[in-house]
């Protein structure tokens, strides 16, 4: 995976120190209520689609991006689910990052999911009880997805 160039530039000034970054997760399910989920190619895990948003990017169309960037779906918000930080991350570079996570709740719209980019090496739609294995923070992401109401959760430590 490539490291965008804007992090690129702060890292030549700051080095490895923190990095407060945005980052955004979605939730894209189905007519059926299949959720869909790319198995990442830097460590194999299967996740739902999560990006970091571009400086001055809103949140919302950057989700949107990512999520054609990395499967080829279309796909549309329909709400916020939860806010909460993620880190601190130590990448194997010895780079320190704390993301700023907003997760939504997706509409699929249109395409047909694949890989596509080097993000990923699998992509697909899963059925709510026939999940792979994911983390606990995303499997409560799908569980806040299928909740009934609108409340935004404001997740801590």
């Amino acid at each position: 995976m490539a490291v965008p160039e804007f992090i690129l530039n702060i890292r030549e000034k700051i080095g490895h120190d923190p990095l407060w970054l945005p980052g955004v997760r979605g939730v894209v399910l189905d007519g059926e209520n299949r959720v869909l989920l790319c198995q990442r190619a830097d460590n194999g895990r299967w996740t739902l689609i999560t990006g970091m948003l571009e400086p001055g990017e809103h949140p919302a169309p950057g989700l949107i991006r990512e999520i054609f960037e990395e499967t080829a779906v279309v796909a549309e918000t329909e709400r916020i689910l939860a806010v909460g930080v993620i880190g601190p991350v130590t990448y194997p570079n010895g780079d320190v990052c704390d993301f700023l996570d907003i997760a939504f709740k997706c509409r699929y719209v249109s395409g047909e999911a694949r890989v596509n980019d080097d993000e990923s090496i699998a992509v697909g739609w899963f059925d709510i009880d026939n999940l792979p294995e994911i983390s606990a923070g995303h499997r409560e992401t799908i569980r806040l997805a299928l909740a009934p109401g609108t409340d935004v959760v404001y997740q801590r430590d």
